[in-house]
């Protein structure tokens, strides 16, 4: 008899739920409902609307029960990192939860370090800094006299909220936690000192690790879904990267490293405890907790949003181009004639992304892309760089040079992005699955419920469930990859 779960995926662009069938050898995923994921602006605060959202997963519940039965085996949620609800004593919410894009956390690093140095937060949590962490959004609230801070009991990030809107059940995962610069790294648990030292209230509920089970679903979401009440609420690794490293197909013993490529591209390698010195710091490399007891030390690179940012300023021009006319007109392009460091601050939020790369090309002597074909691949061939700079970083953070990339995810459809990673790395790439996400999450619910024993067996499953494709470095490009990462490395970051 197969199992059947449900796994709610959450991105920045879209959501879906996807049923994952097991036959005892095979995982299979089925897309039952996919939905837009549409940021809204008001005034001039960027929210998720996450009832729209929670309205979307509702559907997906309900035709997952009408497509494989009620009697799921299980249901969990995972999210990107660092967004959060505050719920009051009834449970209510507190208005929309804000988008990690917004523009409120501006300088709040800065004034975070007033109370506590830089050198002393990272002691504590072993995280990259980046001014929307969680911390940093919290700290915004206090400075702006924020009533809903004053009002909240139970703060969530935003997949505990639909775990708590799924089961009735309030945690907060740990892996979701563990983005949000208020961890401690070892300890794995909220840092009291932390927390003391800015003057939190204490609104964190209980930290719970991914395989727990919360409870089963809520009446209401049985009657509205066609679900059996009895069917389990898990939690996956929340962080929607925790839970597609569980699927990453590391064969034993490799020395890979791994990326989840999507609106951002996270590169990092799987470690037992945090690493947390002054050349992780310097370097500002993230631990950030995983499944199964695993640390994920990873660089957050900014990713495909820097294509999807120019997509949608020559939509809004009138120029509409799908993704894979993009990559053809990339493609055609003039190779490695200009470069972008992605994390540069001009294109955390522009308003205009292809201008942004124009003006970045223009302040380092560089000339800039001439045309949406060169665009494009300036930003495939920038990351591609920036994918090596974190690769031999991570190797010799590990004290081992690295020999073979994983790409998953989304992102791992660009074969355009694959090849010029490999060209980059000089090393083999192996791509997929695609479905990375929804299948980690899937596989460590069925951890949860002892159908397969550890990492190990998920990651066999993963191998002979999915098709992976290998990409070669060209050997007679190395020469010129080699000029183009020795600029590359000329730019700040």
């Amino acid at each position: 008899m197969k199992q059947k779960y449900a796994a709610i995926d959450l991105g920045a662009e879209s959501g879906r739920v996807v049923v994952g069938l097991f036959n005892g050898e095979k995982l299979t995923l089925e897309e039952t409902h996919r939905f837009a994921n549409v940021p809204v602006r008001l005034d001039q605060t960027l929210h998720w609307d996450i009832l729209s959202l929670w309205h979307s997963i509702g559907d997906g519940l309900g035709k997952a029960a009408s497509a494989h039965g009620s009697d799921l085996s299980g249901i969990g949620a995972d999210t990107w990192g660092v967004d959060f609800a505050l719920l009051d004593q009834s449970d209510a919410l507190l208005g929309n939860p804000v988008h990690y894009r917004d523009a409120r956390t501006d300088g709040m690093m800065q004034r975070a370090f007033e109370t506590l140095s830089r050198e002393k937060i990272f002691g504590i949590t072993g995280l990259q800094f980046m001014p929307f962490n969680s911390l940093f959004q919290l700290l915004a609230l206090k400075e702006q006299g924020s009533p809903q801070l004053e009002i909240a009991r139970t703060f969530l990030f935003l997949p505990d909220l639909l775990h708590f809107w799924l089961s009735g059940e309030k945690a907060n995962e740990y892996t979701i936690a563990s983005t949000s610069q208020m961890l401690d790294a070892h300890a794995r648990d909220w840092s009291g000192e932390l927390l003391r030292a800015f003057d939190l209230p204490q609104i964190f509920p209980a930290m719970k690790k991914p395989g727990t089970q919360l409870g089963t679903i809520r009446q209401s979401v049985a009657e509205r879904s066609g679900l059996a009440q009895s069917t389990p609420v898990f939690l996956p690794g929340c962080h929607d990267t925790a839970s597609a490293i569980v699927a990453v197909p590391f064969a034993p013993d490799s020395r890979a490293a791994y990326l989840s490529s999507g609106t951002w591209s996270l590169m990092g390698i799987e470690v037992a405890e945090p690493i947390i010195d002054a050349r992780t710091q310097d370097l500002q490399f993230t631990n950030e907790g995983g499944a199964a007891g695993t640390i994920r030390l990873l660089k957050n690179i900014a990713g495909l949003w820097l294509v999807q940012e120019c997509r949608r300023i020559w939509a809004r021009e009138g120029r509409e181009f799908s993704y894979a006319e993009l990559a053809r007109l990339a493609s055609e392009a003039s190779p490695l004639q200009s470069f972008i460091e992605p994390d540069d601050a001009a294109f955390a939020a522009p308003q205009n992304m292809p201008a942004a790369i124009r003006d970045y090309c223009n302040r380092t002597n560089q000339t800039p892309p001439d045309g949406i074909g060169a665009t494009v691949r300036c930003c495939l061939e920038s990351l591609a760089l920036k994918y090596r700079w974190a690769f031999e970083n991570l190797g010799e953070l590990q004290g081992a040079p690295l020999e073979v990339l994983h790409i998953v995810g989304g992102g791992s459809q660009n074969t355009l992005l694959n090849q010029l990673a490999a060209d980059s790395l000089g090393c083999p790439v192996i791509c997929g699955p695609i479905e990375a996400t929804a299948a980690g999450n899937i596989l460590t619910q069925m951890m949860a419920r002892g159908e397969i024993a550890n990492l190990a067996d998920a990651r066999a499953i993963v191998r002979c469930s999915f098709e992976l494709e290998t990409y070669q470095p060209r050997k007679e490009n190395r020469a010129a990859w080699n000029d183009a990462y020795a600029k590359f490395l000329t730019f700040e970051r």
